[in-house]
């Protein structure tokens, strides 16, 4: 990759391993490591990384099946978070205050096709934030998205106030469970729903007031009963489908649904008329985009995330670290809803 652009490697270049996808399909059909990929050297405006970890999201294996918003140009690395240490400034770059060898956590770019499965990446200065000491390399690779996520959709989507009431779907997963530890460091009660007592109990442990196990009973009548019939003040949404249409059921007047995504499968479709008779409101949230139209506020937050880290507000829940051979088969528990918290690939041994 040269300029941000993945490259075949030509003459005696440096090389480096990394998982790439040839064609679209599943995970563990269409992800192979290669060890003869050109070590990438970065462009104007970018920064090259000596990825330590890798955390794995759902959108990896959407990557690989080519049902992402993004489709970057086959062959691609998937990999959409990453912590390492800077290897290489490209020209402009150094504008940031970033230092050769300094430690970071960043989002390489879809459209360069070389994300964080790989053993150096690149990410436009812009995706790389500096992380503390007090974060290992697991955890600040598993803090960027999820956290960002939350935090954008929590405070400035959602407003969220103290002493209201929040619940969180999927609570024991990467997203929810960052949104578990927000939602209670901005002073809310906190409901969170999961599949299963093992589930169930990573929510207690995350700081979950409430934790409501969806497979054993309703938790729409378990949210109406504890609010004592007002609802959850906002609902953090990253299901969709059957999810969504329930959680309209118990959500209060004036309250708020933020959409962060769809990982059941089905995008819902809002009944208006109900929207108008309760006044709620259905919220959006792409953090992604915060990059491309207010940069500074993905800049501000990520302070304001070191800070809560700091603080102890906030710890990064990763239920596994693993080896770097692992990553198909770890994608497919993803999907299958058969991890908890963040998954993080060890890079380099």
């Amino acid at each position: 990759m040269i300029g941000g652009k993945l490259q075949r490697p030509s003459g005696k270049v440096e090389l480096m391993r990394a998982w790439q996808v040839h064609e679209l399909g599943e995970p563990i059909d269409v992800l192979r490591v290669e060890h003869n990929v050109a070590i990438p050297q970065p462009g104007p405006g970018e920064i090259s990384i000596d990825v330590a970890a890798c955390a794995l999201n759902f959108p990896d294996a959407l990557l690989c099946r080519g049902q992402y918003q993004e489709r970057p140009p086959l062959p691609f690395t998937p990999g959409l978070e990453v912590s390492g240490t800077i290897r290489a400034l490209g020209q402009g770059s150094e504008a940031r205050g970033l230092q050769i060898g300094q430690r970071v956590a960043a989002q390489p770019t879809l459209a360069s096709g070389l994300g964080g499965l790989a053993e150096v990446t690149i990410a436009p200065m812009a995706n790389v934030h500096p992380v503390p000491d007090s974060l290992d390399d697991a955890a600040a690779a598993a803090l960027l998205v999820i956290y960002q996520t939350g935090w954008s959709a929590l405070t400035r989507r959602a407003n969220l106030r103290p002493g209201e009431t929040l619940l969180v779907h999927a609570g024991a997963g990467g997203v929810g469970s960052a949104a578990i530890q927000l939602g209670k460091a901005l002073g809310a009660t906190v409901i969170a729903t999961a599949g299963g007592p093992a589930k169930v109990a990573v929510c207690r442990t995350l700081g979950a007031d409430v934790a409501i196990d969806y497979q054993a009973e309703d938790f729409v009548a378990r949210v109406n009963e504890l609010t004592d019939g007002r609802g959850a003040d906002v609902v953090y949404d990253p299901v969709g489908g059957d999810i969504f249409d329930r959680s309209t059921k118990c959500v209060a007047w004036e309250g708020r649904i933020v959409i962060i995504g769809f990982t059941g499968g089905r995008i819902a479709q809002s009944a208006t008329n109900h929207v108008l008779i309760k006044n709620y409101s259905v919220i959006g949230l792409h953090w992604g985009n915060y990059r491309q139209h207010e940069p500074d506020a993905v800049d501000r937050w990520h302070t304001e995330l070191m800070d809560l880290h700091q603080r102890g507000a906030i710890v990064p829940y990763v239920s596994e670290v693993v080896d770097f051979h692992q990553v198909p088969q770890r994608l497919v528990a993803i999907t299958n809803r058969a991890t908890t918290g963040k998954v993080v690939v060890r890079v380099r041994d």
